[in-house]
């Protein structure tokens, strides 16, 4: 059963998409960008940004159901390898003791102009 998840944690979507889908027991989230919630800005600090883009992915795996420890991958893409240290730094912060597997790749450009867009995968454990 597929359904669409919303969070009211997270920034709206800027194009035709759900912040994120279930089947099954998986969680699929859409890719977020750091957008501030309450002013619609930017965030342009990378440490800032990549915690808040954490938080808003994290509030659509909880309205699917799961949980931080639930989370199993996640990818994040990058406009520059130079914020690669800050980005662990509020990475590892942010999951503590959970390691949940990552891609981190540098792209040409993304949606906004964003510093960094991310992505979760993650899982229910009670959903049949």
């Amino acid at each position: 059963m597929l359904g669409v998840i919303k969070s009211d944690r997270a920034p709206e979507a800027i194009g035709p998409y759900s912040h994120g889908t279930c089947y099954g027991n998986m969680i699929i989230t859409s890719g977020q960008i750091p957008v501030d919630i309450e002013t619609g800005e930017m965030i342009s600090d990378v440490k800032a940004a990549t915690t808040s883009v954490l938080e808003g992915l994290l509030s659509v795996v909880e309205a699917g159901g799961g949980s931080r420890e639930t989370v199993a991958k996640v990818d994040v893409f990058v406009r520059t390898l130079d914020d690669f240290d800050d980005i662990n730094e509020a990475y590892s912060k942010f999951f503590g003791d959970h390691k949940p597997a990552r891609v981190l790749v540098q792209v040409a450009d993304l949606p906004a102009g964003a510093k960094l867009e991310a992505a979760m995968l993650a899982f229910v454990k009670d959903r049949p």
